[in-house]
């Protein structure tokens, strides 16, 4: 006859036996200060939308930004 309590005993030693897989660690190497391709691009990005917004105001308003800003 099998006992209930020692084939419990087997699944819970099973189960608590997995070892968990450590994930490999990742580190970017790339520099994120300074004149690099990364900073070069954002700069970029971060000025083609100011350019568009400047388009854009004065497509809206009829004014310049310096018209705009004597305006306020």
């Amino acid at each position: 006859m099998i006992n209930p309590s020692v084939v419990f005993r087997r699944l819970i030693q099973q189960a608590l036996n997995n070892f968990a897989i450590e994930p490999k660690v990742y580190v970017d190497e790339t520099q994120r200060t300074g004149f690099t391709d990364y900073a070069e691009k954002l700069n970029g990005r971060l000025a083609m939308i100011g350019f568009v917004s400047l388009l854009a105001l004065e497509a809206l308003t009829g004014h310049g930004l310096i018209g705009w800003l004597t305006s306020l």
